[in-house]
């Protein structure tokens, strides 16, 4: 019996990625950490900066997101994003930009608990990348 499931993550410009034979991800949602396996019960959440980790049968492969919503139901997981990147592809020009402006953000001194909270996150996984 397979254990594979399908996973698709589209964002406002493309439909960016498409896998049929994933059999494990790992996403930041924002209760934390969920890993989501076949016949995983239907969810939908939101996600907050950090780290989707796919393993598929062709490999793994990860990819940092700043927001989103997830569903799963049915064995298909969609991920609806607007900022989203494959790790491996981006330079550390890029990951310095946004960790620039996300520290530029995180010292507003009108900033709300939660966009402090969520700047944060994005703060600590930006660190990492780099």
């Amino acid at each position: 019996m397979s254990e594979e499931f399908k996973v698709e993550i589209v964002n406002p410009e493309q439909s960016f990625l498409l896998k049929e034979d994933v059999t494990e991800i790992i996403i930041p949602a924002f209760e934390g950490e969920m890993g989501i396996l076949k016949d995983h019960i239907p969810i939908i959440s939101f996600l907050k900066p950090g780290l989707i980790k796919i393993s598929s049968k062709s490999g793994e492969e990860d990819y940092y997101v700043e927001d989103g919503i997830v569903e799963f139901k049915n064995n298909c997981l969609s991920i609806l994003t607007s900022s989203i990147f494959n790790i491996k592809d981006v330079n550390k020009d890029k990951v310095n930009e946004l960790l620039k402006e996300a520290e530029e953000h995180s010292k507003n001194s009108e900033i709300t608990d939660q966009n402090k909270y969520l700047v944060d996150q994005k703060i600590d996984i930006l660190k990492t990348i780099n």
